[in-house]
């Protein structure tokens, strides 16, 4: 058996995934061993990385799934949602720590990695992996080939700018996709209320809280039909926490998704899909990298 391990590193815990590099991943049922620890401030993270490394065992490569601006040699650069996180160097210390190599990429591009080469989009030419949780994620895979950019920034699609007059944004800016279509977008527009209470609301046919759903698909679409209008997709896969209700969200995304493309009448459009490996796209994307580069 060959084993690999991937971290996916988040807002709020690290998770860990060993695999075995032989056999298809299609559910968590695949996984062989998974740890779960806190995320801690960024000036931890190797500390707590090198711990999480130790309790998965020995395998045969390591990949590293964090959220942010991550460098080609896996030096977190910025990552609004980890505190403190200025030029970390994930990669370089963490190899450094324990004797091997150790790949570091941005957790979007690992968890469509993932569902391009496991999940929703396996088999798609051109894709799209689109994270709907606290903010939003993603990444960019064309011909099997993660999109990194020339400095390994490209998938920041949370922080296109939809309103430049909007609220301010984690990372400072205003306006940013992410303020709006995210999970902390919808509690936004539900002024306060959480976004499982809306959700169940609009269930119910509550008609304020379909009023807010529709408003917040609306936000979505747009976003995504500028990933669309860009780069022309065969297939864009939707994840996160807010994938968990698609039975009522994706028909009002993808209503509003023709209504906000360039020339819907006169193109194919994407198949909009769910995700299918949930939590663990980012962890099992991790791991695939990491067996990749190793």
């Amino acid at each position: 058996m060959s084993l690999i391990a991937g971290i996916d590193v988040g807002g709020t815990k690290c998770l860990g995934v060993v695999l075995d590099a032989q056999r298809e991943v299609t559910s968590e049922h695949d996984v062989l061993h998974q740890v779960r620890n806190p995320t801690p401030r960024a000036d931890k993270l190797v500390d707590a990385l090198e711990v999480l490394a130790g309790q998965l065992g020995d395998v045969q490569s390591l990949g590293v799934g964090v959220p942010g601006l991550i460098t080609l040699d896996g030096v977190m650069r910025a990552s609004p949602n980890i505190p403190g996180s200025v030029d970390v160097a994930v990669g370089p210390e963490l190899s450094k720590r324990l004797g091997r190599q150790v790949n570091v990429d941005n957790d979007g591009n690992l968890a469509a990695l993932a569902e391009w080469r496991y999940g929703a989009a396996r088999g798609a030419k051109n894709m799209w992996m689109v994270t709907l949780g606290t903010g939003i994620g993603g990444g960019h895979v064309v011909n099997g080939v993660v999109q990194r950019g020339v400095n390994g920034f490209a998938g920041e699609i949370g922080h296109i700018v939809v309103n430049p007059d909007g609220p301010r944004c984690t990372c400072g800016r205003k306006g940013c996709w992410e303020v709006y279509a995210s999970g902390r977008g919808l509690r936004m527009l539900a002024a306060g209320e959480a976004g499982e209470s809306v959700i169940a609301r609009a269930r119910n046919g509550d008609a304020d809280a379909v009023t807010v759903l529709e408003a917040w698909a609306r936000w979505v679409a747009i976003g995504l039909s500028n990933l669309t209008n860009v780069s022309d997709p065969d297939v864009i896969v939707i994840g996160g926490g807010v994938s968990e209700a698609a039975d009522i969200v994706m028909p009002i995304v993808q209503r509003w998704f023709v209504e906000t493309l360039y020339s819907p009448e006169q193109r194919k459009h994407p198949d909009l899909r769910v995700a299918q490996l949930g939590e663990h796209a980012g962890a099992i994307g991790a791991a695939l990298f990491g067996a990749m580069h190793a």
